[in-house]
């Protein structure tokens, strides 16, 4: 755990560890950025130590997650926290070539990390057997449902065995994750890192009011007078995530964009150059965004409020982990109003507003939302100081950033 950067567990891990360790069935809400993989991944490869090594074809331990990049970011986990172990652990994902993984399969995996799709291709062509599985998590459980994976899911689950232990991660207990728990757990103990729909205590919140044709333009403003060089951004479609991707390269940020209908090796290129340092910007939908995981990532960026209210929580944090400081800034223009009062009346707060001189709004919002200033639903609004998201030179208004 050192080696990884820990030097007390987090308030999931404190709870997750001995309840895995026992045996227990587990049903968790634990947003990311709450330590949540090493909360199931350490107790996991304890208990798979002392058992028998899998054998060809054998998988001991399955961990299900909704996409790629967030397969191979725990799977990177795995390997790291059973460094010294002498533990098989694989991970398959679609978008890749399947007889590669097909071969590696023959020899078995004690922890074989994987998402719906593939693994269910890989059943159907025998590569590997489920009906020793000794443990099961379900990563990020209710994005998998969003992502309709539920029919897989079911199917899976029909190919295990009945006495098994079932771990549940979900940033919320939706009623359909409930449903599925039902099925799925045996008497479990539930966890709750974090108050539900409630933003990191490190987060810093800011919301520049923009008309949505200056959106582009005021994003690179922000990155250039601010010298940001590191942000991830949020764009509700796959076009608009390549628009802004090259509208920054074309003003000298390296940046690229990471979506769907991205190839899995420009999305791990891209993912890699983020993390690197070698890109300044990744601009991302978000379900590509799920499994990026980066130590004290400075900057997220919503280009656009997101469709669902929760999913303002999911984004805001990829910063602010492990008790750094993280900035999440929005830019909202006057359409956007009824989405900002829902992620308002989730999150319990106001975000704090902030003109920025130049970008000015010019068209206004209807009340009783002010995005220049005003009070929106939701209470506890933030009195005016300075705050992070745009340079105190550019004598811009400033607001107290919130704190939740």
């Amino acid at each position: 755990m050192a080696r990884k950067g820990y030097t007390v567990p987090s308030p999931i891990q404190l709870q997750c560890i001995p309840a895995v360790l026992a045996g227990h069935d587990v049903m968790a809400a634990a947003q990311t950025g709450t330590g949540k993989t090493a909360g199931f991944t350490l107790p996991l490869l304890e208990r798979l130590r002392h058992g028998p090594h899998a054998r060809s074809g054998v998988v001991r331990a399955l961990v299900l997650t909704p996409t790629r990049e967030l397969a191979a970011q725990v799977a990177e986990s795995v390997v790291a926290y059973g460094h010294f172990l002498d533990l098989r652990c694989d991970v398959v994902f679609g978008g890749v070539k399947i007889n590669p993984q097909i071969n590696r399969l023959q020899k078995g995996a004690d922890v074989l990390v994987a998402t719906p799709g593939r693994l269910m291709d890989l059943h159907q062509q025998r590569a590997l057997r489920l009906d020793r599985v000794e443990i099961l998590v379900l990563d990020e459980a209710d994005r998998m449902l969003d992502m309709g994976f539920i029919r897989d899911i079911q199917k899976i689950l029909a190919l295990l065995p009945p006495r098994r232990q079932n771990l549940l991660f979900s940033a919320t207990f939706s009623g359909s994750i409930r449903k599925l728990a039902t099925g799925l757990l045996h008497q479990p103990v539930q966890l709750q890192a974090t108050p539900e729909n409630r933003t990191a205590a490190t987060v810093e919140h800011l919301l520049h009011p923009c008309d949505m044709a200056r959106k582009p333009d005021l994003l690179a403003h922000l990155i250039a007078t601010n010298n940001w060089q590191q942000v991830l951004v949020f764009a509700r479609t796959k076009h608009g995530a390549n628009r802004m991707a090259e509208r920054l390269s074309q003003a000298g940020m390296l940046a690229s964009a990471i979506h769907g209908n991205k190839s899995q090796g420009a999305r791990t290129r891209a993912l890699a150059g983020f993390k690197n340092g070698e890109l300044r910007v990744l601009v991302a939908t978000d379900l590509a965004a799920r499994g990026i995981d980066i130590h004290q990532l400075p900057h997220v960026v919503n280009l656009d409020l997101p469709n669902q209210a929760e999913d303002y929580v999911h984004r805001i944090g990829r910063t602010g982990r492990a008790g750094h400081t993280g900035h999440a800034i929005s830019l909202v223009a006057a359409e956007e109003v009824e989405l900002l009062r829902a992620i308002e009346r989730m999150i319990g707060a106001t975000l704090p507003r902030q003109e920025v001189p130049g970008f000015e709004p010019k068209v206004l919002s209807a009340p009783p939302l002010d995005l220049s200033g005003g009070r929106g639903r939701g209470g506890g609004g933030a009195r005016p100081s300075r705050s992070p998201g745009a340079s105190a030179r550019n004598g811009g208004r400033s607001a107290r950033p919130l704190r939740r």
